[in-house]
């Protein structure tokens, strides 16, 4: 089964963008988090964490933390699973004897995305003609 993906151009009101804004530092900082976990992991012990390990401590995260609350789990276990990603890219580069580039740490402005993989999301905007999006994506 193939997998398709859609990406949309929204316009958000205010609060929304600031939600979003909110959000998306949440999951720079649980990137990052995670990533000098995974470091310190491997520096001290000299073990390996992987991605089931991490997102097995998202519930703790997420009462320990109220400020990740409103953010869907389903968005932190993609948070997580970019970092693992970056290492599997990374460890494949090292295998092959290419330059490897170690996971780096990444600054607010540079995680600027956010996925939800799960589909059931509707988009509503004015069904008037002067709506943002083309003709077959409006509802209504």
């Amino acid at each position: 089964m193939a997998k398709k993906a859609f990406k949309y151009r929204i316009y958000p009101t205010k609060k929304q963008e600031e939600t979003l804004n909110r959000h998306l530092s949440l999951c720079c900082a649980l990137y990052n988090a995670g990533l000098e976990e995974r470091r310190e992991a491997y520096r001290i012990c000299g073990t390996h964490v992987n991605f089931s390990m991490q997102s097995a401590q998202l519930p703790d995260i997420k009462e320990a933390r109220p400020e990740y609350e409103g953010v869907y789990s389903q968005v932190l276990q993609d948070v997580l699973h970019r970092l693992d990603k970056a290492y599997k890219a990374f460890f494949r580069r090292v295998k092959n004897g290419e330059v490897p580039g170690y996971p780096r740490f990444k600054p607010w402005f540079r995680y600027d995305s956010l996925t939800y993989p799960q589909s059931g999301f509707s988009i509503k905007p004015n069904n008037g003609s002067n709506s943002p999006l083309p003709k077959w994506a409006r509802s209504g």
